[in-house]
């Protein structure tokens, strides 16, 4: 859950987001020292004279060819590698489908024969004491912890987009197409997340709560839940 005047992310709740985190962090110190190095440069610049063979040196041009070249190598082969580990979707423990819909969430979990709910954000009037305001759900996603978990994703009506930061998942919801993305909880807790595609008038009333138990504790859930 993110702060008051928090600068970074949101702790990281998943491998994925764990990678995420640690990319930017390189990418960040990358930027830095390119920073450094131009303003460096300008500064020299300003307050030295250049003589004629400084500015002509042909070693002095391989390098400002090479070296970002060699920088975007650095930042694209690690891209790249986080991008197929999103991509990769292998053997999940439990298959869960989310139906976005206006302005509401809809959810499936196809394991079981009749575990299905819809999921609606709770008014600030109903609101219990110490609940986040606009972030509350009346039912929420429960999911194993330590468990490979895949979501399929559609909607009903217009495009959505579910997304839990923490968690490092976002696709859309598109009519008429399934897209899925997997992700796996390392810890329990409770990770909120809302609808990213601006889909009408309510588009911000659609948060996505989602809770991570250990496996005993949700097998008692979803049996519960099958049976009432």
């Amino acid at each position: 859950m993110a702060n008051h005047s928090q600068l970074g992310f949101q702790d990281a709740s998943s491998p994925i987001m764990e990678e995420l985190v640690e990319f930017h962090d390189h990418a960040l110190i990358v930027a830095l020292a390119i920073c450094s190095l131009v303003l460096y440069l300008l500064a020299h610049m300003l307050t030295e004279k250049l003589s004629s063979n400084a500015v002509d040196a042909q070693e002095v041009e391989l390098i400002w060819t090479i070296l970002p070249a060699v920088v975007l190598v650095l930042l694209a082969l690690p891209s790249l590698q986080i991008l197929y580990m999103m991509d990769e979707i292998d053997e999940p423990d439990l298959t869960l489908k989310a139906i976005g819909h206006q302005w509401y969430w809809s959810y499936e979990y196809t394991d079981f024969k009749d575990l299905s709910f819809d999921s609606y954000m709770v008014p600030t009037a109903d609101l219990p004491n110490g609940h986040f305001r606009l972030l509350e759900v009346d039912h929420r996603v429960v999911i194993p912890m330590e468990s490979p978990i895949r979501v399929i994703i559609t909607a009903g009506d217009v495009l959505h987009s579910w997304a839990v930061p923490t968690l490092g998942v976002k696709t859309d919801a598109i009519p008429g197409r399934l897209n899925q993305t997997s992700f796996i909880a390392t810890r329990p807790g409770i990770f909120y997340g809302q609808c990213s595609e601006i889909c009408g008038a309510n588009h911000s009333y659609m948060p996505i709560v989602v809770e991570s138990t250990p496996l005993p504790h949700f097998e008692a859930w979803s049996s519960l839940l099958s049976s009432s």
